[in-house]
């Protein structure tokens, strides 16, 4: 078990350093330069690579991928190029939590919808309920996150004004003022995955139900209860939990249309920024913590699964 988690966590520590790396020399290749646009293109080229000198990109393109790979490996993703050049650590230290309670909020609404619906359409298969059931998730697959988004501030925030309508409240003002500036955009980034996770719930729970170890167990006398929470939903979790999984980095890293409509500096609205930007040190760095959710979130995934299905061993 621990040979396999260290060789996991040496996979995914070169997994980042791929991301890293092929990013790093992208964002020189593609068109555009940045520094050109920092004189308002009205500089000329001496002046242009003084003003590279002077934020130390005037070096060759390996070289400056030498350092920023050394400070890299010690915490130091280094400084926005524009302004009071920021440093990302700090750019990134303000926009995570942001992220992560939104990301967290609307993963834990996605499975508190997803796992009862499940259950109600695989139990009550091709009744009026699964039908219901099945065509509420159509509706939440199709609806775009920020069209929702729009349709929750208009209704909740301007019309009721129940809800706030933009900008976040940090968990430090108070557990409701952080709470309420949250619940729109958690629903509307989390409907669309808690559909997903009910038909997937729902169809891995109908393949399990008829199995034959299924029918032996009802045979025997076991309670239906029994039979579905503590036989059924622990055998139907293992494909479940890799969509969790995948939903979950996905909101952690894909939030950045409902992040502008609601006015929340996240992860996301960051890195499109920079990217508009071309801010160097600030798209390396933020990739480099997507990248980072996404390896450790399927990490995660394959170590849940032996905690569920005991029968899963993994190779020493």
């Amino acid at each position: 078990m621990y040979r396999y988690v260290f060789r996991r966590c040496l996979g995914a520590l070169l997994v980042m350093w791929a991301v890293a790396t092929l990013v790093f020399f992208m964002l020189r290749v593609v068109p555009g330069d940045p520094f050109a646009a920092m004189t308002f293109d009205a500089g000329d080229a001496q002046s242009i690579a003084a003003l590279k000198d002077k934020l130390g990109y005037g070096q060759p393109v390996v070289v400056q991928y030498g350092k920023w790979l050394w400070h890299a490996v010690q915490g130091d993703l280094g400084n926005s190029i524009y302004g009071s050049r920021v440093p990302v650590n700090g750019m990134i230290a303000e926009a995570f939590p942001r992220t992560l309670s939104l990301a967290t909020l609307s993963f834990l609404l996605a499975l508190v919808i997803a796992i009862p619906a499940g259950l109600i359409a695989a139990t009550r298969r091709n009744t009026p309920l699964d039908h219901g059931v099945t065509l509420v998730a159509f509706l939440g697959l199709s609806m775009p996150d920020f069209w929702l988004a729009i349709l929750l501030i208009i209704f909740f925030a301007a019309g009721l004004q129940w809800l706030p309508a933009i900008g976040y409240a940090p968990l430090s003002d108070g557990f409701w003022p952080w709470l309420s500036h949250l619940i729109i955009p958690a629903v509307a980034a989390g409907t669309a995955f808690s559909a997903i996770i009910a038909r997937m719930l729902r169809s891995a729970l109908i393949e399990v139900l008829q199995t034959d170890y299924m029918r032996t167990a009802r045979a025997k006398g076991l309670g239906a209860r029994a039979l579905l929470l503590g036989q059924a939903l622990p055998n139907a979790l293992i494909p479940v939990i890799t969509v969790m999984g995948i939903a979950f980095a996905l909101l952690m890293s894909s939030t950045v249309i409902v992040e502008n409509v609601c006015a929340i500096k996240g992860l996301g609205r960051l890195l499109i920024q920079s990217i508009l930007n071309r801010d160097y040190p600030a798209v390396q760095g933020a990739i480099l913590v997507v990248s980072a959710i996404f390896v450790f979130s399927n990490l995660a995934v394959d170590l849940l699964y032996g905690l569920i299905d005991p029968r899963i061993r993994y190779v020493k």
